[in-house]
């Protein structure tokens, strides 16, 4: 009988321990002091990227980054710069600054190549992310997470093949980079027809009037292809605007571009879960300084591409909403 009422007494006290912790019927995490998140605090970690400032999708990547950062006590920081002579300078900064480890895309390959060197011959690991998969190897990083940007257009260019393109127009909205030559490429392989059109993507009144005047004058265009989510809301202006029949597809996600295929204006998207590149690069990064880890076995580690269209953006889309997609 006293071993049935102290066990009694215990387990009352384990209820009301987690009655005491829970909130709105959910068990509350025990709360951490200020500083003493993940169990490496200290480790400063720097993220480069060629974000254009204004582009959303780089929101999803720096959110990813920012996640895994708190999860193991790091210092982040990041910076970015469109201009490819500019962001290597703020590569060499960071090797300069003597970080922990570098995650950079490596969208203009031959400008980065020197800083990159700079940081294996310091002995800093860096990884490429996003853009930059044909290259990472021979330019020293030691991993890489994104999409294969040649498979997504090409993925891209035989779906539209299968729905009978005969014009698709691919709108490149950054010069020189090789992830965007490299989709137009994979939707040319599948309709050879495809044309491409370079806009300045830093500007959507540019991008929009470039577009409808495109439009308007070759109406024989019945897809438009665009590399990013923020260009397909411009591509939609210019549709309207111009009076086009011409079917949108995109890539990349955000917010806009999701609710936009829920309500019928963008036929698909082709996604790379930039969330993931974020988040994985820092990850790796924290692995590799804390453990030796490295992922991949010498191969990129894939987050794309995958269909985003009418058949599953209702589950889709709360996490896109939630930033984290």
């Amino acid at each position: 009988m006293l071993r049935t009422g102290i066990a009694l007494l215990a387990t009352v006290g384990l209820v009301a321990s987690l009655a005491a912790c829970s909130e709105g019927g959910r068990v509350k995490e025990p709360e951490r002091e200020a500083g003493t998140a993940g169990d490496n605090s200290g480790y400063t970690i720097a993220m480069v990227t060629h974000e254009t400032p204004g582009d959303s999708f780089w929101d999803i990547v720096r959110a990813g980054a920012e996640q895994a950062a708190q999860n193991a006590g790091i210092e982040l920081k990041y910076s970015n710069d469109p201009d490819a002579g500019k962001q290597a300078t703020l590569i060499q900064n960071a090797v300069d600054s003597k970080v922990d480890g570098i995650a950079t895309t490596l969208v203009t390959p031959e400008a980065l190549a020197g800083p990159v060197k700079s940081a294996a011959d310091a002995g800093i690991p860096i990884v490429g992310l996003n853009a930059g998969i044909e290259d990472y190897q021979r330019l020293g990083a030691d991993m890489y997470f994104g999409s294969d940007e040649t498979r997504a257009g090409e993925a891209a260019g035989e779906r539209l093949a299968s729905e009978g393109a005969q014009h698709p127009l691919c709108v490149i909205h950054q010069a020189g980079s090789v992830s965007l030559e490299a989709r137009c490429a994979g939707v040319a392989k599948g309709v050879p027809a495809t044309e491409n059109l370079q806009v300045n993507g830093a500007d959507d009144a540019a991008v929009t009037a470039t577009l409808q005047a495109k439009l308007a004058q070759d109406p024989s265009i019945d897809y438009i292809v665009s590399l990013g989510a923020p260009i397909a809301a411009d591509a939609i202006k210019a549709k309207d605007a111009s009076g086009s029949s011409a079917k949108l597809v995109t890539f990349d996600l955000n917010q806009e571009a999701a609710q936009a295929i829920q309500d019928g204006e963008i036929e698909f998207s082709i996604d790379q879960q930039p969330y993931m590149q974020g988040f994985m690069a820092i990850t790796s990064l924290y692995l590799a300084v804390k453990n030796g880890n490295d992922l991949g076995g010498g191969e990129a580690v894939l987050t794309g591409p995958s269909f985003v269209d009418s058949e599953n953006i209702e589950q889709i889309l709360p996490f896109v909403q939630n930033g984290t997609r």
